[in-house]
């Protein structure tokens, strides 16, 4: 029994271990998004600040400076980058290394206000989520009809068509780019969203694999009832075969919607207008922009990861169960 219990100990605490090592990363860039400028970076000498800080503030909300040993606030910024520092009655011209910021324990929300001040988050997040959903359901339904023709009905080489769908996987995508890029301007697609949709209503090879196990785990027997009850190939596929895949189809469903969230590859290549782009893409242009803003930057980023972490938390039960029950039978 002492055995056992401490053999659970130790596999707990080396899973919280590796847990705490994963989850650094991400601590880190939500502690960065909410610390003052001056923090992000250790001093020589000093270890990194963990805990966010912000700034202390004189009684008419102006920030508190030390410059040249002297106490004074920060009045305003001038356009060639050099801020407007009052001490003593006086204002001076400051670069923002000549001057330190008193900083307080409190979270510096100001990272994010300026992040959205930068980027058009609102319009960005519009054309994710139109990306994201208009792929998904393309996925879904492409995926789902090829993969119950692999699984569900017998026509000649079928086993044989399944392994070419399959050896297709084993192609490089950045292989692919240029004679797709070709095409798509050829067609006239590139500039727009077409070529980020169109393609996912015609079946991605990793999903109909998925898909077409776990079709396969289902008994045969229903199909046959219901053909004997006169129901035709497609009302079994959409009156049975789908109601019973819900946890394949929802984890489909989010391993796709959370490929395409984070997609900066094909964004950056198809996508020509700024009305036109991602989150991803807005991410990177922002960091190529405004390189020395790691506050905004972080917070910024912050808010494209949240929703991917709550996302999978939510739809965890659903996504595991999918996983686990497809390719019982095979």
């Amino acid at each position: 029994m002492a055995n056992k219990r401490l053999k659970a100990i130790a596999s707990h605490t080396v899973l919280i271990a590796a847990s705490l090592l994963f989850i650094a990363p991400f601590a880190w860039m939500l502690s960065t998004s909410l610390k003052h400028e001056s923090r992000i970076f250790a001093k020589p000498g000093e270890p990194p600040q963990w805990i966010p800080t912000t700034d202390l503030l004189d009684e008419q909300g102006r920030p508190l400076v030390t410059y040249q040993g002297k106490t004074g606030v920060k009045v305003g910024r001038q356009e060639g980058g050099r801020y407007l520092v009052e001490v003593d009655g006086r204002r001076v011209e400051a670069n923002e290394e000549e001057f330190e910021s008193q900083q307080r324990l409190g979270l510096h929300w100001q990272n994010y206000v300026e992040a959205f001040q930068i980027i058009n988050f609102p319009r960005n997040l519009k054309n994710t989520l139109f990306v994201c959903f208009s792929v998904v359901i393309g996925t879904l339904l492409s995926c789902s009809l090829v993969a119950y023709s692999f699984s569900r009905i017998e026509w000649p080489g079928r086993d044989f068509c399944f392994i070419l769908v399959l050896a297709t996987m084993m192609i490089p995508y950045q292989v692919m780019l240029i004679p797709l890029f070709v095409l798509y301007k050829n067609l006239g697609w590139t500039g727009s969203f077409k070529p980020l949709i169109i393609p996912a209503f015609l079946g991605t090879p990793f999903y109909i694999f998925l898909l077409r196990q776990f079709f396969m785990g289902i008994p045969q027997d229903l199909s046959a009832a219901a053909r004997i009850d006169g129901c035709s190939e497609f009302g079994i596929y959409a009156r049975i075969i789908l109601p019973l895949s819900k946890p394949a189809l929802a984890t489909t469903a989010l391993f796709t919607f959370l490929f395409e969230w984070g997609d900066f590859l094909n964004p950056l290549v198809f996508l020509q207008d700024d009305r036109h782009h991602t989150l991803a893409l807005a991410l990177q242009q922002f960091q190529s922009q405004h390189e020395s803003l790691w506050g905004p930057l972080m917070a910024m980023s912050t808010v494209i990861t949240l929703p991917i972490i709550l996302l999978f938390f939510l739809t965890q039960k659903t996504f595991i169960q999918g996983i686990t029950l497809t390719g019982l039978k095979g």
